[in-house]
């Protein structure tokens, strides 16, 4: 047996006691990491933009029904329980990442890693997409702001430079996802196709660029996620509904909005394999967010589960309502949320962030080159 088969061996028999809850059995713990760094938007933000001042406390996400299944109470997280940045937390048998914003946490709780991501958030700087036409209206903390806050952060916890590049020797870092807000923002503000396809050059420079300053501040281990395929989001799937059955696809999403998140991704492994080149000694590896989520789409379907509708939500084919989104007064939430793959129309429930991490995990290991032993 091949050194790299028996990691997937190892792996394979500590996922699945992780996901039927083996004692102190975790997966990532073979990588031993002892911090983890998130840098992203609202599909892993913990509780940045609530505590952004105006906006964040006004924001749906401060205040239930968001957060109700494992929390109880709203945490600033864009769903009604976990995400998948929590359960690799879980796996790597860290504790879950304070948001940056949260001082009081960040300052007790900050030494096994902090979340930088914002919801709302973009990959280019709010004025460069201005300049294109694009509002950003929901933050100002786009990636480049993101990494101010690490680099502060490490400035307050290293000695120095040197200090830093030992304490971040066994380190994740997430580099998103992010680039998907860029997108989002310019195809509701009426963006054309060949328009967006020619904003994902600039968006994936921003991307490898937050990546290479992540390397050179000592990062040895990153994960770069690409998009999910947005075509299968109840949020599309509504302002974009047709009648015409050639636009989607076998899994009933919409093709052209798949076509160009996969190629976004293909730009982005693209940039990935030539940063690889640029940076030998740092390990890069792609999260495949698309095929994580088709993952999900084969696993909900075989169990039943709700793949089409928004948990919460009002209206429609698929439980969706723009002017009327989850959080707003009078709109109804589904009965049991572990049976429903999205939770608000955008964002995922925490069953469905639960089999996407699994899947993830899983993918990127042997790409991590932990080593089992020694």
């Amino acid at each position: 047996m091949t050194y790299i088969n028996l990691q997937k061996l190892v792996f394979l028999v500590l996922a699945l006691c992780f996901l039927f809850s083996c004692n102190n059995a975790h997966p990532f713990r073979i990588c031993r990491f002892d911090k983890i760094y998130q840098l992203g938007d609202s599909i892993s933000d913990t509780g940045n933009l609530v505590r952004e001042f105006p906006v964040g406390a006004s924001t749906p996400f401060a205040k239930l029904p968001y957060g109700k299944t494992f929390f109880k109470n709203a945490t600033g997280r864009c769903s009604n329980g976990l995400l998948m940045i929590d359960y690799f937390a879980m796996a790597a048998g860290v504790p879950l990442l304070p948001p940056y914003k949260n001082l009081n946490a960040t300052r007790d709780f900050g030494y096994h890693g902090v979340n930088f991501a914002v919801a709302g958030s973009t990959a280019l700087p709010t004025e460069v997409l201005a300049s294109q036409h694009v509002f950003s209206p929901v933050t100002a903390s786009s990636l480049n702001v993101q990494l101010d806050w690490m680099f502060s952060h490490f400035n307050s916890t290293c000695l120095d430079d040197q200090d830093c590049v030992e304490k971040l020797r066994h380190a994740l870092f997430m580099v998103g996802e992010i680039g998907g807000n860029d997108y989002n923002y310019a195809i509701f503000q009426g963006k054309t196709m060949d328009e967006l396809r020619s904003m994902v050059p600039e968006v994936v420079d921003a991307v490898m660029n937050a990546t290479r300053r992540v390397i050179n501040s000592g990062a040895k281990r990153v994960v770069i996620p690409g998009n999910f395929p947005i075509g299968c989001l109840p949020i599309y799937k509504t302002a974009f509904q047709t009648n015409i059955s050639t636009a989607y696809d076998d899994s009933r999403c919409l093709k052209q909005l798949n076509e160009f998140a996969k190629y976004h991704n293909e730009q982005l492994q693209e940039a990935i394999e030539k940063l690889v080149q640029e940076k030998p000694n740092a390990i890069l590896v792609y999260g495949d967010y698309y095929n994580a989520y088709e993952f999900l789409l084969k696993v909900a379907r075989y169990h039943g589960f709700e793949t089409e509708k928004a948990c919460c939500g009002i209206g429609g084919k698929y439980n969706f309502n723009m002017t009327r989104m989850c959080g707003a007064h009078g709109v109804p939430v589904c009965e049991d949320p572990h049976r429903y793959m999205s939770w608000d129309g955008v964002h995922l429930t925490q069953k469905g962030y639960r089999i996407m991490a699994g899947w993830l995990m899983h993918n990127i290991f042997p790409k991590l080159q932990c080593r089992l032993f020694g």
